[in-house]
């Protein structure tokens, strides 16, 4: 019901920049918030920013004050601006929909594809 195209990644050096974008598409049902998430080999996957559709903000610690996200309600998009890059950022980011399916009371998360973040020392 939620399909998920992320665009960005790649490879940069360590304090250089990437911007990260996913849009989202839905058929039935209205998406609640949109996020990113990351997961390095043999790592969990970890909360790196999400935002709700009312504004609200929420950044995993290890990135508050270099990565930004930013969200467009009405394109069901959201970017994710990443600053200061460091090696430990190397990852694959995947992003995230919570959704609320029509005729349900309860969220899904919907994941996309992931993409590969390398940062080189």
């Amino acid at each position: 019901q939620v399909r998920l195209v992320e665009s960005g990644g790649g490879l940069v050096q360590a304090g250089g920049s990437l911007r990260l974008s996913c849009a989202a598409s839905i058929s039935r049902g209205n998406i609640n918030a949109m996020g990113w998430y990351r997961q390095a080999p043999g790592n969990q996957r970890d909360l790196v920013a999400r935002i709700t559709s009312d504004g609200s903000i929420d950044y995993g610690d290890s990135v508050k004050g270099r990565f930004t996200i930013s969200g467009d309600n009405a394109e069901n998009t959201v970017y994710l601006q990443m600053n200061s890059l460091k090696p430990e950022d190397t990852a694959v980011y995947y992003c995230a929909a919570d959704y609320q399916p029509r005729g349900y009371n309860h969220n899904t998360r919907a994941w996309g594809q992931g993409t590969q973040v390398t940062v080189s020392s």
